[in-house]
């Protein structure tokens, strides 16, 4: 059994910001694999299902980003999973836009949610799918940078991320995390040159 989080904050005012593509990707693997996400459980909304075959927890944490690893805690205890079994998929500032990361293992760098699932779970050895949301102008503030909204074209780009991101998962479910690496860290969707 596998668990996908999906971090990002509930309520329509944070739906598309920027900190919230994890949910949104988590949106999308229910919708591909026919997997209600509807549930109440876990501080939590949550859906269990098969992803090729493999049963499968989809999160989406409702705890606020900064204590997203709460959810995971209570999700990682009552299945008693082995950090290699739960994904974390969330944004990533420091990443080329255009671009996904997915990473067997590591720190949590500056992102509050994986800081927090870290401190719940004890461990950094999880894997973690991050999507590329842009580099934060020099004169806005990080916090309200993750929490404003995509430009259409940003947009355009982050509908392929995404794709990507939830087919990356997929594939560490069906297959296994360093094939996923290789066929996924190296794909740079590019915004068109103005004409």
């Amino acid at each position: 059994m596998y668990l996908i989080v999906g971090l990002g904050n509930p309520g329509d005012k944070y739906e598309k910001t920027r900190h919230n593509v994890g949910f949104q990707t988590i949106d999308l693997l229910s919708d591909e694999y026919s997997i209600s996400v509807d549930r109440s459980k876990f501080k939590s909304l949550m859906g269990k299902g098969r992803i090729e075959g493999e049963e499968v927890v989809l999160l989406k944490p409702l705890t606020y980003m900064n204590l997203s690893g709460e959810a995971v805690r209570e999700a990682v205890n009552f299945y008693k999973l082995p950090p290699e079994n739960i994904i974390v998929i969330c944004d990533d500032i420091d990443i080329p836009f255009g671009t996904i990361r997915v990473k067997q293992k590591g720190s949590a760098g500056t992102h509050n949610g994986l800081k927090s699932i870290v401190k719940e779970i004890k461990t950094e050895q999880f894997p973690r799918i991050k999507i590329a949301v842009g580099q934060k102008p020099v004169y806005m503030d990080l916090a309200a940078f993750v929490l404003s909204n995509f430009s259409k074209e940003e947009e355009r780009i982050l509908r392929m991320e995404i794709k990507d991101a939830k087919d990356a998962a997929a594939t560490i479910v069906r297959e296994n995390i360093q094939d996923t690496m290789s066929r996924f860290n190296g794909i740079k969707h590019e915004i068109d040159p103005p004409r």
